[in-house]
């Protein structure tokens, strides 16, 4: 069977389904195609499950840290019920509903890219003049040998668990690692994190690193460094899962949790029968317009741009403004990354070392919280938290920031505004905020800066 639309969207995820609902507000014919879920990898397995799941904890600690409350208790039951509620037991019927309610051409299956203009989901080709290909990724889980003998579980098998292992090891130090660990270790699971590199988040500033495994460690959290698993075996005398490590050690737990990267769901695709090119870990190459080919556009992680769902949607955006004849060019400065762990995690901008790198002369200063404002002590008793900022001492511009603290990814986006709109700092010195807050922390932060 041949249907003809305007567009077809390959992928359902979030930069998929912001695409496909701003062309259908256009008055577009859209057809849209997804192989499991509608509302991707994030909605199911991933930003909403975990964020579920880091919340009873958090407020768990704040109430330990509050003068005046006491007794909170975590019941993981009742924690996973809400869980499933949130991710819609796994069931996107009302998701498929509310597109065909608007007129979208609803397909469920694999699409496979026929030639330039044309793609195929079962029996049915989809002729159109435009195709958005939004297949996100999937967990990358390393070739070891024996991997295939122990209980391993990526995000897929932790965000959905009925069940808590008694014990867990998380391979890698990536903000899906120290989610996961405090998650876990906060509902009474040992934990054991194993990072190749010498720091965690090591796309952060160092010391950022260094920062969060102080804070995982005081959650109960196990940290080995320089560690990376060479071979996995299964006890069968315990039925627990072995890793061999590099130096000669080993780790067991009852689970093996990787969280060691992802890669673009591009394979078995056909995009170069449209002329699209990959590179070198199979991402989509597109242009500032997310433009992958004539006719062929690209959103989401498969462009291997910036791996977030925020980045997403505003990709969906751009390639939705230009199918409509817009002149939007994507950019990516002040785009922020955060890890929901316990402070939260947050950065935006250029590291130091980045931006020293790109010959800026850096200047940068690093601020304790609890030394400059009222706001620590007033939201716990025990307060911690660190701001960084980094300039341009040239330009008198903010490049980069990262914060460690409550709240942290609610007050980095004060410095991701400054950064994407180049705000001098002078302006930003100018600023009033409100007391007490935590940006209270920047004028103080940037005061201390010594730009002659």
């Amino acid at each position: 069977m041949n249907e003809h639309v305007d567009a077809v969207v390959i992928g359902m995820g979030p930069g998929g389904e912001v695409a496909s609902s701003e062309l259908a507000k256009a008055g577009k014919r859209v057809a849209v195609v997804e192989r499991e879920l509608i509302g991707g990898e994030c909605a199911y397995y991933a930003c909403i499950p975990s964020k579920v799941v880091l919340r009873s904890p958090e407020v768990a600690q704040e109430v330990r840290n509050t003068a005046g409350v006491s007794d909170a208790h975590l019941n993981w039951e009742n924690t996973r019920t809400y869980r499933d509620e949130m991710i819609r037991h796994l069931d996107d019927a009302k998701q498929v509903s509310s597109y065909q309610d608007q007129g979208v051409l609803v397909y469920k299956g694999e699409a496979r890219i026929v030639r330039a203009g044309v793609v195929a989901v079962g029996d049915t080709q989809l002729h159109a003049d435009t195709i958005i290909i939004a297949t996100g990724t999937q967990a990358f889980v390393p070739p070891i040998d024996g991997v295939d003998t122990i209980t391993a579980w990526t995000n897929r098998e932790l965000y959905t668990v009925k069940d808590l292992p008694g014990s867990a090891i998380i391979v890698g130090g990536s903000a899906v690692a120290l989610e996961s660990a405090t998650f876990l270790a906060r509902f009474g699971v040992q934990v054991t994190v194993l990072n190749r590199g010498p720091h965690l988040l090591s796309r952060e500033d160092p010391c950022v690193g260094d920062l969060a495994q102080q804070h995982i460690a005081d959650a109960g959290v196990t940290v080995r460094l320089g560690a990376e698993p060479v071979s996995a075996e299964r006890d069968e005398a315990t039925g627990a899962s072995v890793l061999h490590l590099n130096d000669g050690s080993t780790e067991s737990a009852d689970v093996v949790i990787f969280a060691t990267g992802r890669t673009p769901r591009t394979s078995e695709l056909g995009v170069e029968n449209a002329g699209v090119h990959l590179g070198e870990h199979g991402e989509i190459i597109v242009d500032e317009r997310c433009q992958a080919a004539p006719g062929v556009w690209a959103v989401g992680d498969v462009t291997g741009i910036m791996p977030y769902t925020h980045v997403a949607k505003y990709q969906g955006r751009i390639v939705a403004d230009a199918i409509l004849g817009g002149q939007r060019t994507a950019t990516y400065d002040g785009v922020p990354r955060v890890v929901f762990a316990d402070p939260e995690i947050a950065a935006v901008g250029v590291t130091a070392q980045a931006a020293r790198e790109q010959g800026i002369r850096v200047v940068e200063n690093e601020l304790d919280l609890t030394a400059a404002l009222a706001k620590p002590w007033l939201y716990e008793q025990e307060p911690h938290g660190t701001l960084g900022v980094i300039a341009d001492a040239d330009r008198r511009v903010l490049v980069g920031a990262w914060a460690v603290g409550p709240l942290a990814s609610e007050w980095i986006h004060w410095a991701a505004f400054a950064i994407r709109t180049h705000t001098p700092i002078d302006v930003l010195l100018d600023q009033i905020p409100q007391f007490p807050t935590y940006h209270e922390a920047y004028l103080s932060a940037i005061g201390g800066l010594d730009l002659d």
